[in-house]
């Protein structure tokens, strides 16, 4: 209760802070591929890049020290209409991953079409996954665990906006997570699981198995100066292999609603995001493979944060607090029992030093629990370094 409290504490103090700034709008804000695409060449390659360096302390344990991704964006103008974008990411030093490959084409303004390895628009960090884009040396956990980021599949589909009702809006045909795979004689192996959800089941592009699509699509609302609302949805079934598609288990079928919303006002801002996931048929899947996938999986943050600074200076030192409650198993079907490890809570407070656009250097503390015993759960203090450009 101490820190809930602490913790509304700050976001009031935050809130009330310079009630009469000018409100920013946050309409505009673009990420990595989208810059590629805005840029103003008529034809050739683009370059960008973004990369995070990262220290975490758990308590009473060894700090890890990582160079935890480093991506380089390359983007290609065909003509005015017709653009490649990907991105080739190196993470922990020694992983390489392809994170986007698509082509973009403008078939008119405000409506354009596109095909490709593309991020699934679920949430704020799934698209918005830049270091210097959120608070915090490390994503948020739902981002992590629930969404789960970075989420991207192969498919196709549309974007674009709707200028005269302030909208912007994607709706794209993917292939789905993979829920099991043949395991030799033995016969079935599970990929999913209760701990961490879905997370492992995506197949990020590489020889990706479909057995049934899956559908995705968002709505952004920018009406109101300084405020961002959206939201997400995801349905479909997931995938597996061929020879075992019709083992009744061996799929599960997916919805996913995901609401957000961002605010800045002058010096303020403050985000914040629901996640809600059903999973049916998790109990003969768990049956089948011997995991326990939970039948919901829910999460949400708030998150305030102030601007130090003043606002004409071009660094920005900004100090936030986020509050958030992950569960992968807020249900469960069957037999299957609750595990309270996987209800968590973390509150995170800390710093992040904008010392030049695209550079911020981050620092935070973590308390950590969850619903089973505090004692399982280790605290911890981070730092990183981030750039963008």
């Amino acid at each position: 209760m101490k820190k809930i409290s602490l913790l509304f504490s700050i976001l009031i103090m935050l809130t009330f802070s310079n009630l009469q700034a000018q409100l920013d709008s946050i309409s505009q804000q673009i990420n990595g591929a989208q810059r590629l695409i805005s840029t103003n060449i008529n034809k050739g390659v683009t370059i960008g890049g973004y990369g995070e360096i990262t220290y975490n302390q758990p308590e009473n344990s060894n700090g890890e020290l990582d160079v935890q991704r480093l991506v380089l964006l390359l983007g290609y103008k065909f003509s005015d209409k017709v653009q490649f974008v990907t991105e080739i990411e190196f993470e922990h030093v020694k992983e390489v991953y392809i994170e986007q490959a698509f082509v973009n084409y403008n078939v008119a303004a405000n409506f354009n079409v596109r095909g490709g390895l593309m991020l699934v628009p679920m949430g704020i960090v799934n698209e918005y996954h830049e270091p210097t884009t959120f608070n915090g040396t490390e994503r948020p956990s739902v981002d992590n665990v629930i969404v789960p980021t970075t989420w991207r599949e192969i498919g196709i589909g549309v974007n674009g906006r709707l200028p005269n009702m302030n909208l912007g809006y994607q709706a794209y045909i993917f292939n789905g997570f993979k829920s099991s795979e043949v395991n030799g004689e033995e016969g079935i192996n599970g990929i999913l699981k209760g701990s961490n959800g879905l997370r492992s089941g995506r197949q990020k592009g590489a020889q990706s198995t479909m057995s049934s699509p899956t559908f995705a699509g968002k709505i952004d609302y920018y009406g109101i100066q300084g405020l961002r609302l959206g939201a997400s949805g995801y349905f479909g079934n997931t995938q597996t292999d061929h020879e075992i598609e019709t083992i009744d288990g061996s799929t599960i079928g997916i919805t996913m609603l995901g609401p957000d919303a961002r605010y800045n006002y002058h010096r303020f801002s403050a985000r914040g995001q629901f996640i809600y996931a059903s999973l049916s048929d998790t109990d003969a899947y768990n049956v089948i493979t011997g995991n326990d996938l939970g039948s919901v999986l829910q999460g949400w943050y708030l998150e305030g944060a102030y601007n130090l600074l003043p606002q004409k200076n071009k660094q920005k030192l900004v100090a936030f607090t986020r509050y958030e409650n992950y569960n992968t198993h807020a249900d469960v079907a069957g037999n299957l029992v609750k595990n309270g490890a996987y209800d968590r809570t973390e509150i995170t407070t800390g710093l992040s030093y904008h010392i030049a656009p695209g550079v911020v250097v981050k620092g935070d503390y973590q308390f950590r629990d969850n619903a089973l015993s505090q004692d399982t759960v280790k605290d911890r203090l981070n730092f990183g370094i981030g750039v963008w450009f």
